[in-house]
């Protein structure tokens, strides 16, 4: 009984944060934060829901393939949500307009893709686009 119970609150836990996680795909305003609420809402989900599934079946094979795979998830989805927001400022995505304070203007250094501690130049500064693609707009 107390297994089920678990099992159950691990399942529904981690599927809500998955829940959370697709809904801030939707409603965050840029790129930027929605890597961030993917990446931690959407880890913490699928480890819950490998948890509660490890604890169900209860044998030490399925314990540390979960476990296996909750450390998997847990190294490479903060390192590919950083990548893909490091590309995303590098090319220029816009920030939210309601941004206060954007840390890396100014020390990201466009020639050689590394951050600076002072001021970079300004021809070699990244600049954010107007719009969020290549395309002109249709009149």
């Amino acid at each position: 009984m107390a297994q089920t119970i678990l099992v159950l609150t691990l399942m529904l836990i981690g599927a809500f944060l998955m829940a959370l996680a697709g809904l801030g795909i939707l409603r965050m305003p840029d790129t930027f934060l929605r890597m961030s609420a993917t990446a931690k809402a959407g880890t913490l989900g699928a480890g819950l829901i490998l948890l509660g599934a490890a604890v169900y079946f209860n044998e030490f094979a399925i314990y540390t393939r979960a476990a296996a795979i909750i450390v998997f998830l847990l190294i490479t989805a903060p390192v590919a949500a950083h990548m893909i927001g490091r590309a995303a400022y590098f090319d220029g995505v816009p920030l939210w307009k309601g941004t206060i304070q954007d840390d890396l203007h100014g020390h990201y250094r466009r020639s050689t893709h590394t951050l600076e501690s002072g001021e970079v130049p300004a021809q070699d500064q990244v600049e954010a686009l107007s719009e969020s693609d290549d395309f002109p707009e249709e009149e």
